[in-house]
């Protein structure tokens, strides 16, 4: 079945037909969540488990946007305690996915592999540290056991990498879908094909939210609008630090016509990553902190992969698997990261005592933290004294204040 006709067949389950309902005949909401990525319909989801009346609104379909084309890399190695937490509690929702959300997300168990240079091993021997306190299966191994992982590598300049056994890669679009599905069977409703227009505030509370289909009622609305997200802030006059950023990746057919074993890996001397992906094909993209600087129009920019950027991330895939040199370029796409000045998100209210929330700004590391954020939104909404993920880290003062989230790397991207 084609890719685009086997999406519209989900996306018509999800709300019955491919075309948006009507909206229902109560248009009051106990929470309303602006935008369908995995952010909004995570959140969703949780909310509704405890008994809210909540509505997605998305101005295209689920999955369709951003989410639906991560690279959907699921690992837990960061350098400080929330976000490794939050990392590994996604891997353990995506490992048992149906019976954790129901339906499947494409969970492929890998392993996750990283690679660093001398200059890195600092950083790297604190996260490995990290993640053993916690409870996460992480071991430290040398340049000489690494082709037992990843045959045909070529180790130069790896000084030791990280390996995860747990970790691997997803479906994010089965994913966000799934999670979609399970929040309209708990009595959400799935807006599609709905913009927000503008989002109303009386005496500095919120009251809920313009659309293309009328005006929608709620005490609480998150801005879950990713890199859309500085646009939906505007609507009530404040300026969150948040960029839509346009990213790249590119498939490469594998040499041979047997599949290539292969964990995801993350490349730190040649800065790029790489996974396999169905058809016995490669998935590589950059580690580069420059893609903060590609800033675009979220709804006009190119969508297609550039040819030097896959002659560039073929290059630096040949170096670390030769054999690659007899691939062949399989195209790739451009897709879009919310980024902060941190690479970190915001979640956090965003007028004081305001029911607003903002959940923006992941910088690529939304899909592994999903899961977790859509537990961390529901606690903050519903007021928990004592959250599973404390949303402090992400407060959006931290700018003004200077005190930016410090990573373990010098790619801010890595976490």
């Amino acid at each position: 079945m084609p890719r685009q006709q086997f999406r519209l067949i989900v996306n018509a389950s999800i709300t019955g037909r491919a075309q948006e309902l009507p909206l229902r005949m109560s248009k009051t909401y106990d929470a309303i969540l602006i935008g369908g990525g995995i952010m909004g319909c995570s959140s969703a989801y949780q909310l509704a488990q405890r008994g809210l009346r909540v509505a997605i609104v998305e101005k295209n379909l689920i999955g369709e946007g951003p989410t639906g084309s991560s690279s959907a890399i699921l690992r837990t190695h960061y350098s400080n305690a929330l976000t490794t937490r939050m990392a590994a509690y996604g891997l353990e929702v995506y490992g048992d996915f149906r019976n954790r959300v129901g339906d499947d997300c494409g969970f492929h168990r890998t392993g996750f592999l990283l690679l660093a240079p001398e200059g890195d091993l600092a950083g790297l021997q604190a996260s490995l540290e990290l993640q053993r306190s916690l409870g996460i299966a992480s071991e430290l191994l040398s340049p000489e056991t690494l082709d037992e992982i990843l045959p045909g590598i070529d180790t130069e300049g790896v000084a030791a990498a990280a390996w995860e056994p747990a970790s691997g890669y997803a479906d994010a679009y089965l994913a966000v879908t799934a999670y979609a599905r399970a929040a309209r069977r708990l009595g959400a409703d799935v807006l599609q094909e709905t913009e927000v227009t503008d989002v109303r505030l009386v005496a500095d509370r919120v009251t809920g939210v313009e659309t293309t289909q009328g005006f929608l009622e709620a005490p609480l609305v998150v801005n879950s609008a990713g890199a859309w997200g500085s646009r939906i802030a505007a609507m009530v006059d404040i300026e969150i630090p948040v960029n839509a950023c346009r990213v790249q990746v590119a498939f490469f057919r594998q040499p041979g016509t047997a599949e290539t074993r292969m964990p995801v890996v993350a490349d730190f001397l040649n800065a790029c990553y790489f996974r396999p992906e169905v058809g016995n094909l490669t998935l590589a993209g950059v580690i580069d902190p420059a893609e903060a600087e590609a800033i675009v129009d979220p709804d006009l920019y190119a969508k297609s992969v550039d040819y030097a950027f896959q002659a560039t991330v073929g290059e630096k895939l040949c170096r670390r698997l030769p054999a690659m040199a007899e691939s062949g370029a399989e195209g790739g796409y451009a897709s879009l990261y919310a980024v902060t000045p941190d690479w970190h998100p915001i979640v956090d209210e965003l007028i004081p005592d305001s029911g607003f929330y903002v959940c923006t700004g992941f910088s690529g590391h939304g899909f592994k933290l999903g899961p977790a954020v859509g537990v961390m939104v529901a606690d903050l909404l519903t007021g928990e004294d004592q959250p599973d993920f404390d949303p402090d880290l992400f407060s959006l003062d931290r700018f003004a204040k200077q005190e930016l989230v410090q990573g373990g790397y010098k790619h801010s991207i890595v976490g």
